[in-house]
This record gives structure tokens, sequence and C-alpha cells, in this order.
């Protein structure tokens, strides 16, 4: 009975110990990935490979080894600052241009070109590529690497430079944005750029599931109505944070939008915005306040009731073609500064 009982240890000695070797494995195994992912690694294979530089060996280079050599040469790092995060996944690259789909008939706007990766492609099937970039020392490797002939690089704050004057006019936005300035220049460009048809732009999660959302919902807000008034918007893709170098902090996503409409007028543009500024405020007392005019409660009540809305709706419970019609109400009811 002795030694039947030291067997039963013995066996569940072995047992727990197989078991903490398995727990220690795996999160070795998950440490390792999380530090990959810190640094940006993602060294596994990629079937979807289509790197555009062939090294001495006539292999293709991947992306990881592309922007390191590119980084090298002019001794420069990412700066957080401006958001660089450079995208190191051929996988996703790949991902870009089938859902991007242009061609020789395309003008393009890429803002923020950082190392030309995606700058290439799209000079090799488009018509021609602007491209609005900040880092001067990014512009001039930019102005280095891409066809002059195929390619503009504006050196410039894309939130402070005159879109409109693009020359040839842009048809198409295809991005990896700074995502500090991701939702001020896609609605620029929307509200700017009326021959802008299509837009794919990599974004930061929470940007592009506001642009998504539907009304009513808590995500919903000024920019999903204001792109919504001109737009469909999809989420093509999430995309995991090792697919940059250096990794951000933040999910990202690829997100679609594509013109239904022209520019809305301004104002209605401002009637949003200001329905927004208190958004838990009931929409009549919100624009009361923000546009100042002791007339606006009242009227705003009127109109609602008379588009068949709740008199104490707030904004977020209108979608974008609502705002439009209380703007066309508002402004036959005398209301100052939506005209």
């Amino acid at each position: 009975m002795t030694n039947n009982r030291k067997g039963d240890r013995s066996a569940a000695d072995q047992a727990r110990a197989t078991r903490q070797a398995a727990r220690q494995a795996r999160a070795a195994n998950a440490r390792k990935i999380r530090e990959d992912a810190a640094r940006g690694y993602d060294d596994g294979p990629d079937p979807a490979f289509q790197g555009q530089e062939v090294g001495e060996d006539g292999a293709r280079k991947r992306l990881r080894q592309i922007t390191h050599e590119r980084l090298g040469m002019r001794g420069l790092s990412p700066k957080k600052a401006l958001g660089q995060n450079f995208l190191v996944s051929d996988h996703v690259m790949a991902q870009i241009e089938g859902f991007a789909n242009v061609t020789e008939d395309d003008v393009v706007l890429e803002i923020g070109g950082g190392l030309g990766v995606l700058s290439e492609r799209l000079a090799e099937r488009a018509k021609h590529v602007h491209i609005i970039e900040l880092d001067a020392k990014l512009a001039d490797l930019l102005e280095e690497i891409l066809d002059p002939e195929k390619v503009t690089v504006h050196r410039a704050d894309a939130v402070k430079f005159d879109l409109t004057s693009l020359d040839p006019v842009p048809n198409a936005f295809i991005a990896n944005l700074p995502y500090s300035v991701a939702a001020t220049v896609v609605l620029r460009a929307v509200h700017e750029m009326p021959a802008i048809e299509r837009w794919l732009v990599m974004v930061q999660k929470e940007v592009g599931v506001r642009f998504a959302a539907r009304a009513g919902t808590k995500e919903y807000g000024a920019p999903s109505a204001l792109a919504q008034l001109s737009c469909t918007v999809k989420l093509q893709k999430n995309v995991a944070r090792s697919a940059f170098m250096p990794a951000p902090h933040v999910d990202s996503v690829l997100m679609a939008l594509t013109r239904v409409a022209p520019p809305a007028e301004p104002g209605v543009r401002r009637l949003i915005s200001s329905g927004f500024l208190h958004r838990r405020k009931a929409l009549p007392r919100s624009l009361s306040i923000a546009i100042g005019d002791p007339a606006t409660k009242d009227a705003t009540r009127e109109a609602l009731i008379e588009l068949g809305i709740r008199e104490d709706a707030r904004a977020e419970q209108l979608t974008a073609e609502e705002f439009t019609k209380l703007h066309a109400a508002l402004v036959a009811r005398g209301i100052g500064g939506l005209a």
C-alpha cells in the first residue's frame, strides 16, 4: 500500500512538473511575441511578399529590410512627434495594393510619404502621385528615389496645405496617415476636393470606428456625420501593431471611403460641429448655446417636430441626411450663421 501511495505521488508530481513547464514555455513565447511587437518585428513567413527592391543575390527584399536600409543610409530614425510608424508588413502592403486598385487613369494623393515604400507602388500604376511630406529629410529621400515625371513631392504640413492647388487634380486618396492628423486631413479632402472619388487610408482604429459609426451609437460624433454627408465608410481590415516599425501603442485599421455626394454646404458642416459641442444636451439647447442666437432654441424645436424627430433629440441621434434637412429648415426660419 505504501509503495502505491509513493507511486501515485510521484506520478502526480511529474504531471505537475509537466504542466508547470508547459505554462513557462507558453509564458516565454507570449513574452517574446510582446517584445517583438514592441520592436515592430514580424519575422514569420509571408506568402504575400511583394517587395520591390532586389538584393545582390537576386532575391526580393522584404519591406523591413528596405526600411532599415533607407533609415540607415541617411542616419534617420522614426519621429514620434510626427507620428512616424513605418509599415513593414509585406502582407498588409499587398492587401493595400489590392484594395486600392490603382489604375493608369488615377491621380493619387498620398499624405505622409515616409520612406516611399507605398509611394513606389502607387507610382508604378497611377498616372501621377502627389505626396505631401512635412519631414524635410524624408522629402529629400522621396525626391531622390521617385521618378519626378510621375511623382510630385510637396514639402508642407497637410493640415495647412492648399489641397485645391494640386495639379493634376487627384481623384484618389491613398495613404498610411500620421495618426495625429488623420481625421482632419480626411475630412478636409472630403469637403475641399470634390474630384476625389475614393479613399483608402490607414488610421488609428478608434478613428476608423468613429467615422463608420451609425447615428444613435456612442461612437457616433461630428466626424461620423461630417464624413457621411458625402461618403460611405467601410472598415476594410484590422492591422496588427507588429505591422509597423516602431509598433504604435494603438490598434490600426484600413478605412475606405467612397464618395456618393458632392461636398456639403459649409452651413451644414457648421450645424453639425455646433450640435456636437454640447452633445449631452438636447439639440435645441446645444445649438442655442453654440450659435448664440436666442431664437435658435425654439426654431430648432419646431424644425425637429416638422421633420418627425423628437424635439429633445441630441445630436448623436440625427443622421447626416437629417442634419442636412434640419439645416434647410433652420435657414428657412432665419437662423443666422448657417447660410
